[in-house]
């Protein structure tokens, strides 16, 4: 028992006791008290991301290093877990590359005492979600290596530029790793080229995925169920504080215009390596005239970003984002309903409490406070008050 608390033994105090706070409505159901509890305990991980960075390094290069061992096939995670997070993955990267318009994501596989890149580094999100597709087919066996993985993506990454952002996404879920040299070597190879690794843990806590993660500043969490894998895998959408070695550098861009009309055919340049075709709609670099499909992409001819402007706009988002709403008690004096999806407030029920703009002062539940600071990032009362 302790000393301090003897209503409770020593074991029980570092539990935060959740069921206590699940309360009944007038009807007699609880949902709406469990709802509460995830809305809030999501915008508390929201409030902590965004006061966590200062400088965000929002031109990103991450490769997603996917465990495919025979670990992969426990039943825990349904069907398995190798079907669920290759969903998982199908939801993130068309999200990633939403949030995220000028970085480039790849993919890499480990089984059988190996690593190989699975999809390379690109701008494309439909690239990535055909080779998800073919992912399911591939059989999971043997046992994973972590050291050549990471060997592997430093040999891709080592040559970015120094204004770019380097990381590393690890989906493991097996309890050992087959590596064939010594992993400290490779760990401080991965510091040194400032690459920063994040772990998500499938099954149970491993030291030595911890250690690689804190060594280079990354995150390390272990999933409790296919919810909350979910959620692990989103956070990986927002960019991370930026590394201090970081440059700052001007970064030249090319903003091409789509030609239709008098255009003579021409290949594109980002589906060579498949099954190349004439056509004469695309996108012309402006620097050296290549064509490409879609955008944003680099080029591939003379190492250009193309971009759009709305794609410079959601990036733009990240290093100023909306500010947080300030919670406030609610009272019969506030305003009788949400701003945004003018829902009543019920100071009796769910909405005890709201969420007031710092800026333009109005109203907002905590469904819309989420929507907004997740999703529109914007203020409808700043956006429709011309003095904001």
């Amino acid at each position: 028992m302790d000393e301090e608390d003897p209503k409770e033994y020593r074991w029980e105090s570092g539990y935060e006791k959740t069921w206590e706070a699940v309360t009944e409505d007038t009807a007699g159901r609880i949902e709406s008290s469990v709802t509460d509890m995830v809305l809030r305990s999501k915008r508390k991980r929201m409030l902590a991301r965004q006061e966590a960075g200062v400088r965000l390094g929002i031109m990103r290069h991450v490769f997603i290093v996917l465990d495919m061992s025979s670990a992969m096939n426990e039943q825990d995670l349904k069907p398995t877990r190798h079907h669920c997070l290759v969903k998982i993955l199908q939801e993130f990267v068309p999200e990633f590359h939403e949030q995220n318009p000028i970085s480039q994501l790849g993919l890499i596989i480990t089984h059988n005492k190996i690593a190989k890149k699975f999809t390379d580094l690109s701008n494309n999100p439909l690239k990535h979600l055909e080779n998800l597709t073919k992912l399911l087919e591939v059989p999971c066996r043997g046992e994973p290596s972590l050291q050549n993985s990471l060997e592997l993506a430093v040999s891709s990454l080592c040559h970015l530029p120094p204004h770019t952002s380097r990381e590393v996404l690890i989906l493991y879920a097996a309890l050992t790793t087959c590596d064939p040299g010594e992993i400290s070597q490779t760990i401080q190879k991965v510091h040194a080229n400032n690459i920063r690794v994040s772990v998500v843990g499938l099954a149970a806590e491993l030291h030595i995925c911890k250690l690689l993660s804190s060594t280079t500043g990354g995150t390390f969490s272990v999933c409790l169920n296919d919810l909350h894998l979910r959620e692990l895998v989103r956070d990986q959408l927002e960019p991370p504080p930026a590394a201090a070695s970081m440059d700052h550098t001007l970064i030249k861009v090319g903003f091409p215009h789509q030609v239709t009309a008098n255009a003579k055919p021409a290949m594109c340049m980002c589906h060579l390596d498949d099954f190349p075709s004439l056509s004469t709609r695309g996108y012309y670099c402006p620097q050296c005239n290549a064509k490409y499909c879609d955008l944003p992409a680099e080029c591939r001819v003379c190492g250009l970003m193309l971009v759009t402007a709305p794609h410079l706009a959601r990036s733009y988002r990240h290093l100023f984002p909306l500010k947080q709403f300030v919670e406030e008690e609610y009272s019969a004096d506030l305003a009788p309903n949400c701003y945004g999806c003018f829902k009543l407030f019920d100071k009796d029920g769910f909405d005890k409490h709201v969420y007031r703009c710092s800026s333009c002062k109005q109203l907002f539940c905590v469904d819309c406070d989420i929507f907004l600071h997740d999703t529109v990032h914007t203020c409808p009362g700043c956006a429709s008050n011309p003095h904001f």
